[in-house]
């Protein structure tokens, strides 16, 4: 059996999808798993993020070191993830120091991205971030996103 995703979009797509369900074969030795979730980050919010990082990176000094936009994803999904109170695991290195297991915004869904993409605009802010025009106008679209999901949920 091969995977099958479904964008609930229509009425002819949610029939599609009981038409798949009712056809698939049911063995209690060998269940199918059906996962129903919000769809993952689009690459558009993805590319929204790079430039706001890219603004970090060239701008802030964190505790008088300077960071790339990859160090900038791992530490402001960091914050994201301690102000939602979520797990924060880390570990020693093999080689010394510490390990935090960061989050992947490859997963996340589009309110987390969202939520990231505020946190760098905050965070900026905080520190006196100039940000691009090519940031300011993915801002924009990060707050319209929200506040029109914020009045849908």
């Amino acid at each position: 059996m091969e995977k099958q995703t479904f964008f609930l979009r229509n009425e002819q797509v949610r029939r599609n999808l009981i038409d798949a369900i009712t056809s698939l074969p049911t063995d209690p030795s060998k269940p199918i798993e059906i996962e129903v979730s919000p769809p993952k980050r689009s690459l558009s919010q993805n590319r929204k993020m790079w430039p706001l990082l890219h603004d970090l990176a060239e701008q802030v000094s964190w505790f008088g070191k300077k960071y790339d936009e990859d160090d900038w994803k791992d530490l402001i999904t960091a914050l994201v993830a301690k102000m939602k109170k979520q797990e924060q695991r880390t570990a020693p290195g093999i080689g010394g120091g510490v390990v935090m297991f960061g989050q992947r915004t490859s997963k996340m869904r589009v309110a987390q991205m969202v939520e990231v993409i505020e946190a760098i605009y905050w965070f900026g802010t905080e520190q006196g971030v100039r940000f691009s025009e090519e940031s300011r106008q993915r801002i924009e679209w990060a707050q319209r996103w929200g506040e029109n999901n914020r009045k849908t949920s």
